[in-house]
C-alpha cells in the first residue's frame, strides 16, 4: 500500500532514519506523523517536516503489524536464489515507491552454497545518497533472513552509474519516468 497521505499516531517511542542523509532520529510515542510510503515493509513519514524511514521490524510503533521474513528450508540444506531475489524485493527505496530489484540496483547476486554466503553487488541512484548505508543493512538483514544463510557481503559500487534505464518498465511506469 502506498497511501495519499495518511495521520496516524505513534505507539511508542521509535528511531528512524532521516531521508535522505540517513541519520538517526527519535520520533517520540503519541505523536502525530504523516505516513507518505508503507512499502516492502518499511516506512516513510513526515515528523517535523522531515522524511523519516521507520525499518518494517518497527512497524508497531505506528499501529502496523511488524514485518516478518519466513521463507520454507531447502530439503538439502541450500540457499535458494529466488528467497535471495524474493528478500531483495521486500528493500524499498525511501524517496522512490520501488524496490531495489525493480529500480535496477541489484547489479549481481552470487550464492556460495559451502560456505553459506551470498555477495551482493548493487548501486545507489546517487552516488551522495546519504541513505546507502542504511539500504546496505536492509539488504543484508533481510537476506539474512533467508535459511541457510550464514553471511551477507554487500559490495556498493558506482561503476556502471545507475540510470533510469536500469529501471523495469513497471517501475519507470509507476514513478512517471517511461518515456
Amino acid at each position: 500500500m502506498s497511501p495519499e497521505r495518511t495521520l496516524v499516531t505513534t505507539t511508542r517511542e521509535v528511531t528512524g532514519r532521516l531521508v535522505p542523509v540517513g541519520s538517526p532520529v527519535v520520533v517520540p510515542a503519541h505523536c502525530f506523523v504523516t505516513l507518505t510510503q508503507s512499502l516492502g515493509g518499511n516506512y516513510t513519514i513526515v515528523h517535523a517536516g522531515n522524511m523519516v524511514r521507520i525499518d518494517g521490524s518497527d512497524a508497531d510503533a505506528l499501529g502496523f503489524e511488524p514485518l516478518v521474513l519466513d521463507f520454507e528450508r531447502s530439503s538439502d540444506g541450500s540457499i535458494n536464489e529466488q528467497h535471495v531475489w524474493q528478500a531483495l524485493g521486500t528493500v524499498f527505496d525511501p524517496e522512490v515507491p520501488v524496490d531495489l530489484v525493480n529500480l535496477g540496483l541489484i547489479y549481481s547476486v552470487s550464492i556460495h552454497q559451502d560456505s553459506g554466503v551470498v555477495r551482493i553487488t548493487m548501486t545507489l541512484t546517487a552516488p551522495g545518497c546519504g541513505m546507502g548505508d542504511v539500504l546496505v543493512g536492509d539488504v543484508r538483514a533481510r537476506v539474512g533472513c533467508v535459511p541457510d544463510v550464514k553471511a551477507v557481503e554487500v559490495e556498493l559500487v558506482f561503476d556502471p552509474p545507475w540510470t533510469r534505464d536500469m529501471m523495469t518498465e513497471e517501475a519507470q511506469l509507476s514513478t512517471g519516468m517511461f518515456y
